[in-house]
């Protein structure tokens, strides 16, 4: 029997090469992360009335025939405005082995737009899950939520990995990796996963960002390009108070907990858990090998409330993370050194407007409670 586990990097490159993984463009190297790769958007979009999934033995452009609004070409840009919802091909597509499926989730930084980019394939009646042994195209529904985006052929939104065998969450097994490798930088709360809370303490300033009611357009290919005041309003500490989280708007808040991902493993956020309340926390749920390993690195949480206010407070439970195996160490680590956006930088003692709130006087690296990657930094957070 082959060993379980996630693809890293390496493999996935080998996976491309024997055709398990193509494309109608090249495969570009910076593709290629960790434990996943990123895919393109197509030159073909469709505005739909609704949000759908294939019969399961239905194609997905049956779908758009029935569906569609009308077609969009991606190719000079387009935009994508919030509130509606599109089908967009994407460049990549797949011909899985019989005991290889594949995971999917939004990048980071769709996540922290608020946009809902989920994996849709023919005959798969699920999202962000293709079964082993899959074959054919790949389409990602689009639903920006709370910014317009301005996309284009080429556009990286969602990502894959790579899943051989089957893994099943196994708390003794992470209690017995945290002992060996501190996955948290405090107790451990090991209950179907890796327990996180939230910090609405931070260390006398702001603690969240919430998004702006009908804010302007957002190109997702500008980085660091646009006034974050325009977009975002800041959340100040209330001690004993908490946030209240108001129904549908956006929040971005940070885990209390620093979080490691030792190299030989991959995580992912459940982005979703009634156990901990009537909220959806963390859109893009993948944690690349390496990722706060040796550093203290917050975990970035996206969360939307739902239906009712609803008050977090510092410290509860708002999410679990599931640890997975790698089939072998990544050749590459999550990082500034292949280009990670939101990779930890050298900070000291207190920060000024931290979301984080490290121990003063300690000297720790952090990712730091950034904004999408297309914002500025916040002025009086440096």
């Amino acid at each position: 029997m082959k060993p379980a586990g996630i693809l890293p990097s390496q493999l996935l490159r080998e996976a491309a090469k024997a055709g398990a993984i193509s494309a109608c463009r090249e495969i570009e190297q910076d593709q290629y992360q960790p434990a996943s790769l990123d895919l393109r958007l197509g030159r073909r979009a469709w505005r739909v009335r609704a949000s759908f999934l294939p019969a399961p033995d239905g194609a997905v452009a049956e779908r758009i025939d029935r569906h569609a609004m009308h077609e969009i070409d991606l190719a000079g840009g387009a935009v994508l405005e919030r509130g509606c919802v599109y089908i967009a091909e994407l460049m990549e597509r797949v011909a899985l082995d019989a005991d290889t499926a594949v995971i999917a989730n939004p990048k980071s930084s769709t996540g922290r737009l608020d946009v809902f980019a989920r994996l849709i394939a023919d005959r798969v009646p699920e999202f962000d899950r293709l079964p082993a042994g899959y074959a054919g195209r790949l389409y990602v529904e689009i639903a920006p939520r709370t910014f317009s985006i301005l996309v284009r052929e080429g556009t990286r939104l969602v990502q894959l990995r790579l899943r051989r065998g089957t893994q099943s969450g196994d708390d003794p097994a992470l209690r017995d990796l945290h002992a060996r490798e501190a996955l948290v930088d405090s107790e451990a709360v090991i209950d179907d996963g890796l327990v996180l809370t939230v910090d609405t303490r931070g260390s006398g300033g702001v603690i969240a960002w919430k998004a702006r009611a009908h804010a302007g357009l957002v190109d997702v290919e500008r980085i660091g390009h646009y006034d974050p005041e325009h977009y975002w309003e800041p959340v100040s500490a209330r001690p004993g108070r908490g946030i209240v989280l108001n129904p549908d708007d956006f929040y971005i808040l940070a885990s209390k907990e620093a979080v490691s991902i030792p190299p030989d493993y991959a995580a992912e956020m459940r982005p979703y858990d009634t156990r901990v309340g009537e909220f959806r926390v963390h859109y893009a749920g993948f944690f690349d090998p390496g990722f706060g390993y040796g550093t203290r690195s917050r975990a970035v949480l996206e969360v939307r409330a739902h239906d009712v206010p609803f008050v977090v407070e510092d410290g509860q439970p708002v999410g679990r993370l599931v640890y997975e195996r790698m089939l072998e160490r990544p050749d590459k680590l999550y990082g500034e050194s292949i280009g990670s956006s939101y990779s930890g930088s050298e900070t000291s003692g207190q920060i000024a407007f931290s979301l984080y709130g490290g121990s003063i006087g300690s000297t720790y690296h952090e990712q730091g409670l950034r904004l999408g990657k297309q914002f500025r930094e916040p002025r009086g957070t440096g």
